[in-house]
């Protein structure tokens, strides 16, 4: 399954906290999930400090296990928004009309 997630910087996470060591471990970990195939594919937003990221899970759970496995999660520094995708259902109309 397709999951979108759209990270949010947690209230109160002190710029200060955000070091090159963490930082430098985060781009690690984003790089061995993938390697490992979870992470499809991975933006920055240029508006916001922001990643989105495209997972591949079995479903939520396993996507959201996943991505508390960065440091940056780990340290309560960023949560994400999950959001699943399905393929998009209305190209049957297309189709549905012309039987």
């Amino acid at each position: 399954m397709k999951i979108l997630a759209i990270e949010k910087e947690m209230p109160g996470a002190s710029p200060d906290a955000f070091t090159q060591r963490i930082l430098e471990e985060e781009a690690a970990r984003a790089w061995a999930l993938y390697q490992e195939g979870v992470i499809r594919e991975l933006y920055f937003r240029p508006d916001r400090r922001e990643a989105v990221l495209v997972l591949e899970a079995a479903g939520v759970d396993e996507a959201r296990a996943a991505l508390a496995t960065l440091p940056l999660a780990r340290e309560r520094l960023i949560e994400f928004e999950i959001i699943p995708l399905a393929a998009y259902p209305g190209f049957e109309r297309l189709f549905s009309r012309r039987k």
